[in-house]
């Protein structure tokens, strides 16, 4: 699991031959990559300097730092969702019977792996929306790093609806993939936040 690996030995499973970990996994960090940049950008405004915004900004490093491990479980939800996936699909398949229960199976997996993704969204979201607030009163010098985890939380949300879109086509139950439509609308507007946000602080660092 990722929230017991080392960074090597987590790079080498998910360069390996195998299912586990992938891409739903690896967005997950990135988003817990996002929200750790947000803690460092906010810790860096704190002090006299900042001390009209001292209550956000606190507020911000405590949000920022929940979303790391938030993120990272995340990531061991999917891995483990995906597996389950996988081992649904390998379920025998010779008569009738365990045909019908494969299907069974695979069709609850799949929904199982769905929520990991829509937890994602939900991260990269927050990651964005404190990033719009530090924005405005983070100190210049790191700045850029806001931008940074614009663009980390970004490729988050981007994997999440991916995945769902996956998910979507395999997926037999028409109420769940009119819920899970939804959410690729909901990545889709986050992703324009994203990019919204890491041209604002272009922007500034230009200026």
């Amino acid at each position: 699991m990722t929230s017991s690996d080392t960074i090597n030995n987590y790079l080498q499973r998910l360069a390996a031959r195998q299912p586990t970990p992938g891409g739903g996994a690896a967005g997950a960090l990135h988003a817990a990559q996002g929200a750790a940049l947000i803690a460092m950008v906010a810790r860096y405004s704190t002090g006299p300097k900042y001390a009209d915004d001292a209550d956000d900004v606190e507020r911000i490093i405590a949000a920022a730092d929940g979303l790391i491990p938030a993120a990272v479980r995340i990531s061991d939800d999917d891995e483990e969702a995906f597996a389950a996936v996988i081992a649904a699909y390998g379920l025998p398949g010779g008569s009738d019977d365990e045909r019908a229960c494969r299907s069974r199976a695979v069709q609850a997996a799949l929904a199982r792996a769905a929520e990991p993704p829509r937890a994602l969204i939900e991260v990269g979201e927050q990651v964005i929306a404190l990033g719009r607030e530090l924005a405005h009163i983070g100190n210049a010098n790191v700045i850029s790093d806001v931008a940074a985890a614009a663009e980390a939380a970004r490729a988050a949300i981007a994997t999440a609806r991916i995945t769902l879109d996956i998910n979507i086509k395999a997926i037999k139950d028409t109420s769940l993939q009119d819920a899970l439509q939804a959410e690729v609308l909901r990545a889709d507007r986050a992703i324009e936040s994203a990019d919204d946000l890491a041209g604002r602080v272009r922007k500034r660092v230009l200026a």
